[in-house]
């Protein structure tokens, strides 16, 4: 039997990563070990200033990317600075132990600003290249290498949120593992 492979997928702010916090949530009340990221916005009373990467199993949080935040050696997506350190030392990191630790891997996002990470890059392959369950989430508009295998795999599953199906989505998805 071939592990699960959901990924989600739709415009900004319809639910992707509260859809994934639903799902990680569930699968551990159902007794799954989940481990790997989750990432959400950083915002102030202006509005949305970056994002932050969080290791789901460790709690370890860090910036991803940030409009304030200007690092040397970091490449800029749109006007974010992107955190490479951060998406390596918390973000491919662990998601490489949730291959090792985990049943399901979640991998909240798989976008423009992660694949600029050659490590974030190979830990996702190695991850789908294993016999773990993943749920993840990719850019809707990408079109990177690695998002494109991802949608041409007939083992993996890509669902499209929206406002009608989001509410139903985590049940469903966790449902599906949890058989």
């Amino acid at each position: 039997m071939s592990p699960v492979r959901v990924f989600l997928t739709g415009p900004p702010g319809i639910g992707k990563t509260t859809a994934m916090r639903l799902i990680t949530r569930e699968l551990r009340v159902h007794g799954r070990k989940v481990g790997g990221i989750i990432t959400s916005e950083i915002r102030d009373s202006r509005g949305r200033l970056g994002f932050q990467i969080e290791d789901i199993s460790t709690h370890k949080v860090g910036t991803l990317a940030h409009i304030h935040e200007k690092l040397s050696d970091g490449p800029s997506v749109g006007k974010y600075h992107v955190n490479l350190f951060n998406i390596e030392t918390i973000g491919a990191e662990a998601i490489t132990n949730a291959v090792h630790t985990a049943d399901v891997v979640i991998i909240d996002e798989i976008g423009p600003m992660e694949l600029k990470s050659r490590g974030f890059i190979v830990a996702v392959e190695s991850t789908l290249g294993s016999r773990k369950g993943v749920i993840g989430t990719i850019h809707r508009m990408s079109t990177h290498p690695l998002v494109n295998a991802i949608r041409s795999n007939p083992d993996c599953h890509i669902l499209e949120v929206s406002l009608h199906n989001r509410d139903k989505i985590p049940s469903d998805v966790a449902a599906g593992v949890t058989r």
